[in-house]
């Protein structure tokens, strides 16, 4: 696309957080910081470069710090970390990270077996952290479950909005993101609580959506949030991903096929599809990677490049 257009839907990549974190062996960091290279020149501006976590429940995590570090180097890109308590947020600005994205679930099943607490302990943990830290430090809040447990099944509007009159008045100005973990969701549920999260909270600045494709409807789930208003949209490169704590739930959305659907419709996304599908490839083919998505495959097939995702085999 013309370098000079203004994109009028932000895509983050979280392929270095969520499509790395459920892979086993681990991935060189070196490798990890190539790829990120790669997105950049892409035009990925936003990237969810890793977590602060337990480095035993999240073994592919452990070199956050590294890789932050290199990501920061990278002009005019932004990295942001994913945290799940108040002691993590606080390591990721130590060691330099500008965006947090604080995580916790509406659904108590999944937050307890995610990070061993009741929604409200960690709603109470984001409180902690938000006093701790510099007022300057980007903040998003990630909404784990927002719209389907993986151990209970569909989590009630009323829930998630419940959750969100505790988090908000916060803070403010924090993007809220609301993510279908399970990709079971359908876009009437996506329109539904997007409506309604929207009316309750008309002074929020920024909505986002992080979608799976599990069941394949997440392209019809971001175009679902994108006819609410919604204009940032999580994906993963290779469609990649998977949240290693809800049992079924494969693959992210593909960040190529996102960027495919907006770009066919017209709607600037600045980013170069064709600069992004072989980084794609390659992401595809990292040994233990669970990939995704639709897009890589037809255009390497149409330019006669096609070339087999060994984690396929």
């Amino acid at each position: 696309m013309d370098s000079g257009t203004r994109p009028a839907v932000e895509i983050v990549e979280v392929g270095p957080r969520d499509g790395y974190q459920g892979i086993g062996p681990f991935i060189p960091t070196s490798t990890k910081i190539a790829l990120l290279e790669r997105l950049a020149a892409a035009g990925l501006r936003r990237i969810e470069i890793g977590s602060f976590v337990s480095a035993t429940a999240l073994p592919q995590m452990r070199d956050t710090r590294e890789v932050l570090a290199a990501c920061r180097q990278l002009p005019g890109v932004s990295a942001q970390v994913l945290v799940p308590s108040e002691r993590r947020g606080r390591d990721a600005v130590e060691a330099g990270a500008q965006c947090l994205v604080f995580v916790l679930s509406v659904s108590e099943a999944h937050n307890r077996n995610n990070v061993r607490r009741h929604p409200l302990e960690s709603a109470g943990e984001y409180e902690n952290l938000l006093a701790a830290i510099p007022s300057e430090i980007g903040m998003r809040l990630d909404i784990a479950t927002a719209f389907d447990c993986p151990f209970t099944g569909r989590v009630p509007e009323a829930a998630a909005l419940a959750l969100l009159d505790r988090l908000i008045p916060l803070r403010r100005d924090a993007e809220i993101c609301l993510c279908d973990t399970t990709g079971r969701v359908a876009p009437d549920h996506v329109k539904g609580l997007f409506a309604a999260a929207r009316d309750r909270f008309p002074e929020t600045p920024a909505w986002a959506f992080h979608a799976h494709d599990t069941y394949g409807l997440g392209l019809a789930n971001v175009h679902a949030a994108f006819g609410q208003g919604v204009r940032v949209f999580d994906a993963s490169f290779g469609g990649l991903g998977g949240c290693p704590f809800a049992p079924g739930a494969t693959g992210n959305v593909a960040t190529e096929d996102v960027v495919w659907m907006f770009e066919r419709m017209g709607i600037p996304t600045g980013i170069d599809l064709d600069a992004l599908v072989p980084a794609a490839r390659e992401a595809a083919a990292l040994p233990g990677a669970l990939p995704g998505g639709r897009v890589r495959e037809a255009l390497s097939s149409r330019i006669g490049t096609a070339v087999p995702d060994t984690a396929r085999a």
